[in-house]
């Protein structure tokens, strides 16, 4: 059956899957405004609130990358017809990553105190990322298990049920930080800080049991493990190693620009977390295209469909770049509202304005990036996905981000590294894909 690929159908995968991207930023966002409004030692529970967040960040990152190797491939064999043959691939590949994840939380969590001391954090602000990390590392396995449940619907080409799962968890999360962080008086005490980790955490198992649910009842995929092991799972482990390689590379630009920016002191590393989590909610938010491309590129792929393949990266890209068009346009409206969602400090915030503009308008570049990004992973391409990253950010984003230091530029050098960053990503991704498929195109 052929792929329809029409503003209808990219729009049914593109809408949903953009809900359900945002909730892992709404749920870092969410916390961060909350935190950041903390009657006592606000500024230090934001600043620990942003190091945590990054680290983890870079942690389910780099482990979640089965989550795309599952769909491409479920992808791949749904639009060949196929889909009968890797009926036991996922649960192979959910226990070997949760198993993985299982072992890196017992790995940092006794050493927590020196890992957010190379990040440069000391004093208060290095107790509060020890308690905070305690409580919501827990929620790390649960995590990789809901990124596979949602890999597994993406190749099945359905983005609604990772939608619900995800639009439960963000509102479960908002309402427990109000509870857990500010109290209730007369039946619970502020918890402040740790609040925040808990409710994060309560709303990770609830998704994860939702996930479990949904998984069982609307799809045929058995989480039983079945032997022999499954032969497309060494494909998969590839996949998986290679957008691991990936992830590690993008998580060192941002685990540097957060020591970077902690370096400065307090009012830097606030501001910077605020900005940082801005930019990933726009990034998870225009990624909505990129899933979409991600999902028909796999299926679109293994029934050969070129000419099809040409038309979904050209509409999906010029989608994309309208929502980045609009996203820019409020950032303008909003500029100074937005920065007070997170603190009412005025050091805080005056450092944040002054580098939010670069952010802004490096949105339409980010969403050429994050489309292809996505639709490339679709495809299975993620060799060239690894080597992009590891060009841009040790040939670009490092080089940038230690002359701006050199300079004294402060956060404008982080910032200024970010938009080269993305310039790399961007360009290389886009020259790739003109030159593979362009001649496929046309001898089809």
């Amino acid at each position: 059956m052929k792929t329809a690929i029409s503003f209808k159908t990219i729009n049914h995968l593109a809408i949903p899957a953009t809900i359900a991207g945002i909730a892992e930023p709404l749920l870092s966002i969410t916390d961060t405004a909350i935190v950041g409004n903390i009657p006592e030692n606000g500024l230090e529970s934001l600043a620990a609130a942003g190091i945590v967040g990054s680290f983890l960040s870079m942690l389910i990152w780099i482990l979640g990358q089965t989550r795309s190797a599952i769909s491409a491939i479920i992808s791949q064999y749904l639009g060949a017809g196929k889909l009968d043959d890797i009926k036991n691939l996922p649960a192979q590949a959910i226990f070997l990553n949760i198993g993985l994840s299982i072992l890196i939380l017992l790995s940092t969590v006794f050493i927590a105190d020196d890992i957010f001391e190379l990040l440069n954090a000391s004093g208060k602000i290095l107790q509060y990322c020890i308690s905070y990390y305690g409580i919501r590392v827990w929620g790390f396995p649960l995590t990789l298990f809901v990124f596979a449940v949602m890999g597994i619907f993406r190749g099945l080409q359905n983005t609604f049920w990772p939608m619900l799962i995800a639009i439960v968890g963000a509102l479960l999360n908002v309402v427990l930080d109000f509870i857990l962080v500010f109290g209730i008086e007369g039946l619970i005490s502020p918890m402040y800080l740790e609040g925040a980790a808990w409710a994060s955490l309560i709303s990770q198992a609830v998704m994860a049991l939702l996930a479990f649910f949904l998984l069982l009842r609307k799809t045929d995929i058995d989480l039983k493990i079945r032997l022999p092991v499954h032969p497309e799972l060494s494909r998969l482990v590839l996949m998986s190693l290679n957008l691991f390689v990936r992830a590690l590379a993008l998580n060192i630009a941002l685990v540097l620009a957060v020591r970077e920016a902690t370096r400065l002191g307090g009012n830097f590393i606030a501001a910077h977390t605020i900005a940082i989590n801005l930019w990933l909610f726009t990034a998870f938010f225009i990624d909505g295209y990129g899933a979409a491309g991600n999902i028909m590129g796999g299926r679109l792929l293994g029934a050969k469909d070129y000419n099809g393949l040409w038309t979904l990266a050209k509409k999906v890209i010029s989608y994309g770049l309208m929502v980045s068009l609009v996203l820019v346009l409020l950032c303008f409206l909003f500029y100074r509202p937005l920065g007070r969602l997170f603190s009412n400090e005025a050091s805080v915030l005056d450092t944040f304005y002054s580098v939010f503009f670069i952010l802004i308008l490096g949105l339409p570049m980010n969403t050429i990036a994050f489309v292809f990004d996505g639709l490339f992973k679709g495809l299975g391409e993620m060799k060239y996905l690894r080597n992009v990253l590891l060009t841009a950010t040790f040939m670009g984003f490092v080089p940038a981000l230690y002359f701006g230091k050199y300079m004294g530029w402060g956060l404008y050098g982080i910032w200024m590294a970010f938009t080269i960053w993305m310039m790399i990503r961007g360009g290389a991704l886009v020259w790739k894909f003109r030159r593979k498929f362009r001649p496929l195109l046309q001898n089809a």
